[in-house]
């Protein structure tokens, strides 16, 4: 009789031991996979202008140029100049930081690298931008903004106010 008792103590000790196992073990895993969900979680953006070229007319027998540049993404932005001698109608972002230091050392590269980068500071989201190039037309925006991908794939457009 005492083997019979003792044996289902010790059956139900080992029950209990490797339920609570399973339980710890899917904590982590539910934890693990809640931070995984929350890095892959875009941050919400803030809404978008596009900024699109006025139609103009052309006559008919002059031939139509194909540069979809009408079609690039732009983003509107009001900005500060913090670093650099001052922005164009369109430049280059290749990177957002909410640290200014995390932004000084990006620009210091593009620098090393010849370009003519500046820091620019958008208020209402509180992150800098830095910008590689700077240009008066949209055209010449998209080409370098083009160029730059192969080194930042994120780089985008930005049409300051």
């Amino acid at each position: 009789m005492k083997k019979h008792v003792f044996l289902c103590a010790a059956l139900g000790a080992v029950l209990m031991m490797t339920s609570c196992g399973t339980n710890k073990e899917n904590a982590y895993r539910k934890a693990y996979e809640k931070a995984q969900a929350q890095e892959q979680t875009p941050v919400a953006a803030e809404p978008q202008e596009t900024v699109v070229a006025p139609v103009v007319e052309r006559p008919q027998n002059q031939p139509a140029v194909q540069d979809n540049y009408d079609n690039v993404a732009v983003r509107t932005e009001n900005v500060s100049v913090v670093s650099g001698s001052g922005l164009k109608g369109f430049s280059v972002v290749v990177g957002s930081f909410g640290l200014k230091t995390n932004a000084e050392g990006l620009q210091q590269r593009l620098i090393n690298s010849g370009y003519n980068a500046q820091i620019v500071f958008n208020s209402s989201n509180q992150m800098y931008r830095v910008v590689a190039s700077t240009f008066e037309t949209k055209g010449e925006a998209v080409s370098s903004r083009d160029a730059l991908r192969s080194q930042y794939a994120d780089a985008w457009l930005l049409y300051s106010k």
